[in-house]
């Protein structure tokens, strides 16, 4: 997809939730979220950290490889300490520092030049690759702080680039487990919030996922479990990718309970 359009639905999935947020006292910033130990301002803290690097990295990439190197020291916790840090401020000038962020990484990208490559903290990829990237998270952090809040989101169009990042990921689940992917090509069918059909793989795949699209990025992202979903697979090869789908970088966390169970 082109980088403008993209760019015009990053705005609104980060504008979606902002307006989310920004009425809550300051006390509601404190509502714990699905996410074990974090609260809406940590959700808003990570997402503000998160767009602030990235447009570091498509500006500046001497500095982003600073901000690499204070990583490697922590790897498994120097996101979580951005977060906590900055979950700490007044959520005023939090908010504003999102909402700031947000403005420099979409100036950063419009700027990268046609086949130009961002690092990142993984591969390095093109500005359309991380404006979806950084959308995907954006929804995926806005229903953790949906679900806190007692909000219904209405499903939109911009969940097709959530589900393609989960289609395009297939190999990546199964090299964070540790396996090969299985020779064996799987079509997905997402029933999309206005009635279309959206599709991916193989009109000839024996293999096929099928359900809402809602229901297929909800798990992607692993916020909802399986089992409360409404996704059928045809062939073992579908149900098997299923078990570890993921469309977010880094290790497979723990995901959400049965609803039945908590």
């Amino acid at each position: 997809m082109e980088l403008g359009p993209l760019l015009v639905d990053l705005e609104a999935e980060s504008a979606d939730l902002d307006r989310m947020v920004a009425p809550l006292e300051p006390a509601a910033w404190a509502t714990p979220t699905p996410a074990a130990g974090w609260t809406v301002a940590h959700q808003i803290a990570h997402l503000a950290w998160t767009d602030g690097a990235a447009a570091t990295a498509a500006s500046d990439p001497e500095a982003f490889h600073t901000m690499v190197e204070a990583a490697i020291g922590d790897p498994e916790h120097f996101v979580d300490r951005a977060a906590e840090a900055a979950a700490r401020t007044d959520p005023a000038e939090l908010l504003q520092t999102w909402r700031d962020g947000r403005r420099a990484l979409a100036r950063a990208l419009a700027a990268v030049p046609d086949g130009g490559r961002i690092p990142w903290f993984g591969p390095p990829m093109g500005a359309a690759s991380m404006a979806t990237a950084r959308l995907m998270e954006t929804w995926a952090h806005g229903q953790d702080v949906a679900d806190a809040l007692g909000v219904e989101r209405t499903p939109t169009a911009r969940l097709r680039h959530v589900a393609h990042i989960a289609v395009r990921a297939r190999g990546f689940a199964y090299g964070i487990h540790g396996r090969e992917v299985p020779d064996v090509e799987v079509r997905v069918e997402l029933a999309a919030p206005d009635g279309e059909v959206w599709t991916w793989g193989p009109d000839e795949a024996t293999d096929v996922v099928r359900g809402p699209a809602l229901d297929f990025c909800l798990l992607a992202t692993k916020r909802r479990h399986r089992d409360d979903l409404s996704l059928r697979t045809d062939g073992a090869a579908a149900a098997d990718w299923l078990n570890i789908i993921q469309a977010f970088a880094g290790p497979p966390g723990g995901g959400r309970e049965p609803l039945a169970d908590r």
